[in-house]
């Protein structure tokens, strides 16, 4: 029989020989031949190494002009089928193989009553690219190299991904290092104790943090996350300049993306203020925190309140009232229960300008001070700060004005 040799491209791009014969059509097994049967599975494989799915592998006995046995391929590249026992060619046809052609074909395919026979087409043997043009061959090398590539580059996401997920894992258990430690501990153990494991547990994680994407930067330099989360562990660790420049880095990284991601941009600006805040750069801070609210609006609120509660921590009175007044402007919901801690700030930066009046000693607070206050009582009047407010206010002889009740006194 005389072959003539032609190109068949599939869907994967993937150049496959195919060669012209005579329509292929199966024929069933006779009827009562199943206890004689041998059965056939394998792969079917194309030129560049991967799985060929779809289309169908049949068995012939007379060069492939017909087909005894045909078995569909899966997507995955799978056949299976039985067959009675014989010698055949292996033909493999592709779903949208023109008729009258056939991709591939192996000859001296033995297969044995009560044996399951393994035999793979694997398009990539070398006998198979022989028959190739130069040209064809040409591109399948670059099919390869392309392949090559996608598969490298598959294999760090994958690894990347996985990262990301510890990464996850190590952030849930910094939130819940002080819970970690209480349990780990004991009820009975003092309040210093606690600190130092929670601390220790912190510092096991944020290491963890940084060694991962000290790493994964280096796989991928041009992921703006990976950055941000290797700004967050150097941050946890107080090395606060690394910190700042890889988190400079994940703002250009995104900002520079054709689609910048509004999360990203502002946990990594959110990161950076708070950096700034914890070393004492107030105007850096601000105008970190402001491009955080910015970039995701619907997490404004959330980032002024933290940068609000930094100053807090770091005992910087002006900056954390400052801070208060945007976060609380940042809500149009001015009744939000998550606004009471923020007036709270707010009057502890306050209350520290309230003086003594010399006749009645009683304190004086700054006007704006008691309102904080009692905005506070309002939002709150059950909160974590409800007494110590209550105290202030009634100490400077304020008129408590909200549904706040003073604790029962314990009978001794």
């Amino acid at each position: 029989m005389k072959r003539i040799f032609s190109v068949w491209l599939g869907m994967a791009a993937t150049g496959l020989l195919a060669w012209a014969v005579a329509p292929v059509n199966a024929q069933q097994p006779e009827a009562g031949a199943a206890a004689n049967m041998g059965k056939i599975h394998g792969r079917v494989i194309n030129p560049t190494g991967q799985a060929q799915g779809n289309g169908t592998v049949g068995l012939s006995t007379d060069g492939g002009l017909t087909l005894k046995y045909s078995f569909p391929v899966s997507e995955t590249g799978e056949y299976s089928g039985e067959a009675a026992p014989g010698t055949y060619m292996l033909v493999y046809r592709a779903a949208d193989t023109p008729a009258g052609k056939m991709v591939d074909s192996i000859r001296g395919i033995k297969i044995v009553a009560g044996q399951d026979l393994e035999q793979n087409d694997d398009m990539s043997r070398q006998e198979y690219i022989d028959q190739m043009s130069p040209e064809d061959k040409k591109r399948l090398e670059e099919l390869r190299k392309s392949n090559s590539e996608a598969i490298k580059a598959n294999a760090v996401i994958n690894q990347l991904n996985a990262d990301l997920k510890v990464i996850s894992q190590d952030k849930h258990d910094i939130d819940n290092a002080t819970a970690t430690a209480t349990a780990a501990l004991g009820a009975t153990a003092s309040k210093s104790d606690i600190t130092a494991k929670a601390n220790e547990i912190k510092t096991a994680k944020y290491t963890d943090i940084e060694t991962l994407m000290n790493k994964d930067t280096g796989l991928k330099p041009d992921e703006a996350l990976l950055w941000e989360n290797l700004g967050y562990g150097q941050a946890g660790l107080k090395k606060y300049d690394d910190a700042i420049t890889s988190y400079k880095k994940a703002i250009d990284l995104e900002t520079a993306a054709k689609k910048p991601r509004p999360g990203v941009l502002s946990v990594a600006d959110a990161g950076l203020g708070e950096v700034y805040a914890r070393t004492g750069k107030v105007q850096d801070a601000n105008a970190a925190y402001d491009a955080a609210a910015k970039a995701d609006p619907s997490m404004a609120l959330l980032n002024l309140r933290n940068e609000a509660v930094i100053f807090f921590q770091q005992n910087n009175a002006q900056a954390q009232i400052a801070a208060a007044d945007e976060a609380i402007k940042s809500d149009p919901n001015q009744s939000d229960p998550n606004l009471a801690v923020l007036y709270y700030i707010k009057g502890q930066g306050l209350v520290q300008n309230a003086t003594v009046d010399p006749k009645t000693n009683r304190i004086v607070l700054p006007a704006d001070c008691t309102a904080a206050y009692q905005r506070y009582l309002d939002l709150a009047p059950s909160g974590p700060y409800a007494d110590e407010v209550a105290g202030i206010l009634q100490q400077a002889g304020e008129k408590i004005s909200s549904s706040y009740k003073a604790p029962k006194s314990k009978s001794k």
